[in-house]
Formats: C-alpha cells, structure tokens, sequence
C-alpha cells in the first residue's frame, strides 16, 4: 500500500525528468548575395553549359555556342573565360589550351556557323589535392569571339589546390 501511493509521484518525477530545454533562438546569418545569371541571348552566339561529368579525379563540362542569328557567324579559336567566384568575381585560375582527359584538342579552326548549327569546346579540369587551400568556383564567364560580351553561365568547379583548367578550341563535335 505505501509503494501505490507514492506511484503517482515517482511517474512524475521521471516525467519531469525527461523534458529537455527548448531548443535554443536561430542566430540570424548574413549571406554575400550571389549573382543570378539570365538564359543565354535569344539572338547572336548563344552560349549553354553542360553538366559536369566526372571520372578519375578530373572533371568537365561541354560548353556549346549556337548561332541565333539569321546569317553565318564565324568562330575561331578557343573561348576566352574565367572562372568566376559565388560572388560573381574572377579566380585567379590558370586556363590552358589543349587535349584534356576528357577530349582531344584539335586546335585553332576557322569555323563557319549556319543559322541554327553549334559548335563545342570542352572545359575540363582536375579535382586533385595536394597541399594548401582547395577553390571552388560557381560560374564562368565565357568570350565567345573576340568582341563580343562575356556571356556569365553558373557552372561548379571544384578545382582542388591545381588552380588550371584546360579548354578545347571551338569544334563541331567533341573530339572531331
């Protein structure tokens, strides 16, 4: 009879036992703003990014220019990029010219676009870390003639510490 009526008591001691303090107030976070990058022109050398593939500590992103315009527009050479920062501004990043692990490079062409046809180049870097501080980029900035505006697209470069990336010269297919 003396446990059953102390019963009750010990329920609620345990009870009370088991809450926990609430949660403590969010702290509010300031957040840099970063850019926001519109759709390629509707007219002109249009230029689109591709996913980013990625295989043996090295990725790539095809970048494919189409030609919006109502007549031929002539490309030639490589783009002209940088890699960009959340914040919109350049990195200090190394672009090279060439073959990649992921396309060879044919170099320099006169290319001539028709109304409606593309052409590519392939953005391919290595992910690898060495020593020192790794840095990732959040867009490109991307020439597509000499001339003409730098076009900005959002693209993920997780550069590792190598701080390079390599680029093909414009073609008609990848490789070719």
């Amino acid at each position: 009879m003396g446990v059953s009526r102390f019963a009750p008591l010990l329920v609620l001691v345990l009870l009370a036992g088991c809450e926990s303090p609430p949660p403590p107030a969010p702290t509010p976070t300031t957040t840099t703003p970063s850019p926001t990058y519109g759709p390629p022109p509707s007219a002109g050398l249009s230029l689109s990014v591709g996913q980013v593939e990625a295989g043996l500590g090295h990725r790539a992103s095809v970048l494919t220019l189409t030609n919006r315009d109502t007549a031929p527009r002539k490309v030639t050479g490589y783009p002209d990029l940088k890699i960009l920062a959340g914040d919109g501004s350049p990195l200090e990043v190394k672009v090279e010219h060439g073959t990649s692990y992921f396309a060879r490079d044919l170099g320099p062409q006169d290319l001539t676009v028709q109304p409606g046809e593309k052409v590519v180049a392939v953005l391919a870097w290595s992910a690898t870390v060495t020593s020192g501080d790794t840095r990732t980029g959040a867009a490109i900035a991307v020439v597509p003639v000499p001339g003409e505006p730098a076009q900005k697209q959002p693209l993920d470069t997780d550069l590792g510490t190598t701080d390079t990336v390599t680029v093909s010269s414009w073609a008609t297919e990848v490789g070719a």
